[in-house]
């Protein structure tokens, strides 16, 4: 076991003898030693093979039950319903198979973050080695531009700055040092002697002895929860899962009532088998699963429209009843850009306007727009010594605006800019900005004289100061009223920096710590990564949605707090809960408060994981965003996670659910509210759906229950399993796809979320499957008895007629299917309140299901291909099956008249 010390906390000192190591390394033996005991710097996973996937997917009850309808129905040379069922669970298979491969990816994409190899010393030496064989106490060497192969205390570092936005969320490099910070339960975005395995150093050179390598890095923690975490069952499935055991135990108690009813009636156990058989194959919802499926392909498609790409088909309706959106803050609520905001100069205060890298924006001074060029020296200076000050470079790429060096120095180009500032750069001397100066100092050529220009922390350079520019002219320095100035700034979140000059003689080449005294000072720049200007709107909209947006942030408690304020995140709340007060509370703590915070700022991986899980144990349905590498293991938990398409590391992608492509959460609003689009065409496609079965159950039940009292229902029943398994299938499937093109109806965004408990079958649902499966029901029977009576005389049974007999009924069962159509678009509103050709697809259908069942009807037997045992009928048996059909439009309307009227309304 590795020591779980925190390693920040302990001087360079205490950790070197804790890890039996020394600045000049291990020796090569004590490196062996420690490799068999603490194993290789690597991540290990254990994956399913594709065979074993494969077989899972048959783990469903409804496939069981297919797989024993199509082994019986193969028994008994049934060889066309057995294939038929065979491929609809081969396809749900596939799908099933395909979509869990895309997800066993995740974790290996965290293999691509280890480094190959690295340069330690050995025996005293330098040597370059497999980063798999770091052990603790080996010494690591890194320059910019490496990435770090291991978790490492730093006991050396000159100009150090690290990337670790994949690990910790944050969006600027971070300044490393080696000195020990005695504080407890740090975030790894605060361990500043540390470095972390999976990051980059974007800056300077650094020496740092290994403290955790494999499963024992933070990104090895990520690791483990990612494995340990399993991933949660959409709301769909659930209720999918609810209602396939309903409908099985449904079946199975019918079949079995059925064939015992036979038996007493008299019938012989072959026949009361056979018609139970077929009672089954009627009550089996075939083409449900491909139904859903294409419905939620559907919904995927339209999704992707509007920059949500859906990686798990049942996350598209997931989002619907979303109730809690957890958020990044940095790209996703807020453009990732540095703004400036605001500037303080010449003892004017001026606002700037614009955001992110666009160099376009008015200067505003006391609610008036300003030209800077006229009359405001003081302003034009700042602005000026901000851009020469600098080493960012402002890129056009088609229009879009980007920076190539440091942010922070990219928003003091581009506030320049907006004033027409673009001067030559050239410079004659630099002092590079360093942690423990504060500051940055170029040198320029001027006409007479040349300048000095010095950027830094406001409390730096007004130390170097000695007066400063105001309205043109220099007077003495005012420090208080600067720094309470700075200190205004900074209580609005904004990252202050404070700029000042001074002119040398023109033989004057160099800059050095001795020349920066006695300078004038010229104002302060405050910048901010502002919000997304319509994430205000969409957090708006969420609001009345019923969705309670809350912001987890790795960025300073103040920030995240203002950023929240003024995108409307947490209104009338005043906590901010940091991840070192998370570090101290534990799961019960934090389970009663994760109800009343929305901001959590300075968070570690663990925190985000913990966050979400308690948030769903108060019976939320959670959409989480992410896009490092620390964000994967709660993305994984979630019940929809987001990774950010543009931002987002391999590893978040992999284990989100959704892809955001323009990382932009006004994005996942409009998805949720295509979510509950989903959703409500789902529950019309099984309202749609299930009625045939019911009725077609009614049909074969009934005529089991009448044959001792009619003998037509004796020597056939009304409809053979080949014909039901054609309804099931095709007609329910060609007639139920027109629904899902039904237009998005009007206040989806105005509804409260539906609660994740909430059954798909409720009283409402099984009433209006009812009557729709009795009036199906009672067509067939009355068109059967109607026309099969005559085939069955003392003298014996004319097949033709009765095959006609049956053929009548199998089609009265599709007219009555059809004419539930035009009612079926909506399950409340009335098909008179809209137009039948606002969506074709309606007709189309119809048209189509029609025209199949007539060349089943009249052209298949013309040519003797006969699969559904059918016969031409004659024209005007055609008018009774019509007239017994329409019926069900008028039935359903009315029950929808009378449900707004005296019930609730659902959709």
């Amino acid at each position: 076991m590795q020591k779980q010390e925190k390693w920040y906390q302990l001087s360079t000192e205490h950790v070197f003898d804790a890890l039996e190591s020394s600045t000049t390394g291990l020796s090569t033996n004590e490196a062996k030693a420690k490799l068999e005991t603490y194993g290789y710097n690597e991540l290990k996973f254990k994956k399913r093979s594709p065979l074993i996937r494969f077989i899972m997917q048959f783990n469903n009850p409804l496939v069981y039950v297919l797989l024993v309808a199509a082994l019986v129905t193969a028994f008994l040379d049934m060889w066309m319903d057995a294939t038929v069922i065979l491929a609809v669970v081969l396809a749900n298979t596939v799908i099933g198979f395909i979509q869990e491969g895309k997800a066993e990816a995740s974790a290996e994409a965290l293999k691509s973050m280890m480094t190959p190899e690295c340069t330690v010393l050995r025996d005293g030496e330098r040597r370059v080695i497999a980063a798999r064989e770091l052990v603790p106490g080996d010494v690591v060497l890194l320059e910019e531009g490496d990435r770090v192969p291991a978790d490492l205390r730093l006991f050396y570092a000159k100009n150090v700055s690290a990337d670790e936005a994949a690990l910790t969320g944050e969006s600027v490099p971070v300044r490393k040092n080696a000195d020990p910070i005695p504080k407890p339960d740090l975030a790894p975005a605060d361990q500043r002697c540390m470095a972390f395995s999976g990051t980059f150093i974007t800056r300077g050179s650094t020496k740092g002895v290994v403290v955790g390598t494999g499963e024992h890095t933070e990104i090895g923690r990520i690791a483990v929860l990612m494995k340990e975490t399993r991933k949660i069952t959409t709301p769909l499935m659930r209720k999918m899962g609810e209602f396939t055991r309903f409908i099985i135990i449904a079946i199975l108690v019918i079949a079995v009532l059925n064939f015992i009813m036979a038996v007493l009636f008299g019938f012989t156990p072959t026949y009361a088998f056979l018609a139970s058989v077929s009672l089954a194959v009627a009550a089996i919802p075939e083409g449900l699963p491909a139904i859903l499926t294409i419905t939620l392909a559907f919904g995927v498609t339209k999704m992707a429209e509007r920059n949500a790409l859906i990686k798990r088909l049942p996350a598209a309706e997931t989002l619907g009843c979303t109730t809690v959106i957890c958020s990044d803050k940095t790209g996703t609520l807020t453009k990732n850009q540095m703004t400036v905001a605001w500037i303080h100069s010449g003892g004017g205060d001026y606002n700037v306007s614009g955001v992110g890298y666009n160099p376009v924006g008015e200067f505003i001074l006391a609610d008036k727009t300003i030209n800077p060029a006229q009359g405001r020296k003081g302003l034009i200076e700042t602005l000026k010594a901000g851009y020469m000050c600098n080493n960012a470079t402002l890129v056009e790429d088609t229009g879009q605006y980007g920076i190539v060096g440091d942010p922070t120095e990219g928003a003091l180009v581009v506030s320049a800019r907006k004033a027409g500032i673009s001067t030559d750069r050239s410079k004659l001397d630099e002092i590079p900005f360093a942690a423990e100066q504060q500051y940055m100092a170029t040198m320029h050529k001027g006409e007479s004289e040349n300048v000095i220009y010095v950027k830094g922390s406001p409390e730096r350079i007004l130390m170097m100061c000695q007066n400063q520019l105001c309205d043109g002219s220099v007077v003495p320095l005012r420090t208080d009223e600067l720094e309470n100035k700075v200190n205004e700034m900074a209580g609005d979140a904004l990252r202050v920096l404070g700029i000042a000059y001074k002119r040398v003689a023109k033989d004057k080449k160099s800059v050095g710590p001795e020349d920066l005294n006695g300078l004038t000072f010229l104002g302060l720049q405050g910048m901010i990564d502002p919000p997304r200007a319509e994430v205000i709107e969409a957090v708006q909209k969420c609001k009345h949605a019923g969705i309670r947006v809350v912001m987890i942030t790795g960025d300073h408690a103040q920030t995240a707090k203002a950023i929240a304020q003024r995108i409307g995140i947490g209104e009338g709340e005043d906590t901010v809960l940091t991840g070192e007060e998370l570090s101290r509370m534990s799961d019960e703590q934090l389970y009663e408060v994760v109800d009343t915070v929305s901001v959590y700022a300075r968070v570690a991986p663990e925190h985000k994981f913990r966050i979400t899980k308690q948030i769903q144990k108060r019976g939320d349905v959670t959409a989480v965003t992410g896009d490092g590498v620390n964000d994967a293991p709660a993305l994984k938990a979630a019940d929809i996670g987001i990774a950010m398409g543009i931002t987002g590391t391999e590893v978040s992608k992999e284990a989100a659910d959704m892809i955001l492509t323009d990382d932009n959460f006004a994005s996942i609003v409009s998805a949720v509210e295509e979510g509950r689009h989903v959703f409500e065409n789902i529950r019309k496609v099984i309202l749609y759906t299930l009625p045939t079965n019911g009725g077609q159950t009614l049909l074969i039940l009934g005529a089991i229950m009448l044959a001792p009292f009619i003998t037509l229902f004796g020597v056939r029943l009304p409809v053979e399993p080949v014909q039901i398994l054609w309804i099931n299938l095709i007609d329910a499937v060609a007639l139920a796809l027109p629904i899902i093109r039904e237009p998005k109806e009007k206040g989806l965004l105005e509804r409260a979320p539906r609660d994740p408990k909430e059954r798909i079958t409720d009283s409402p649902f099984f009433k209006k499957v009812g009557i729709v499966s009795l009036a199906m029901a009672i067509a067939g029977f009355v068109i059967y008895y109607y026309y099969g009576m005559p085939a069955c005389t003392d003298s014996g049974v004319n097949e033709l007629l009765l095959t006609q007999a049956q053929t009548a009924t199998f089609t009265t069962v599709m007219l009555v299917h059809i004419c539930y159509l035009f009612t079926a678009r909506s399950i409340t509103k009335s098909a008179f309140t809209f137009s039948p050709f606002s969506n074709k697809w309606v007709l189309i259908g119809a048209a189509v299901a029609i025209g199949l069942q007539l060349a089943i009807i009249y052209a298949l037997p013309a040519i003797g291909v006969n699969p559904f045992r059918t016969a031409p009928l004659p024209a005007e048996w055609w008018i009774p099956m019509i007239l017994v059909s329409v019926p069900i439009f008028f039935i359903i309307e009315l029950e929808k008249f009378l449900t707004r009227r005296f019930g609730k309304e659902d959709v």
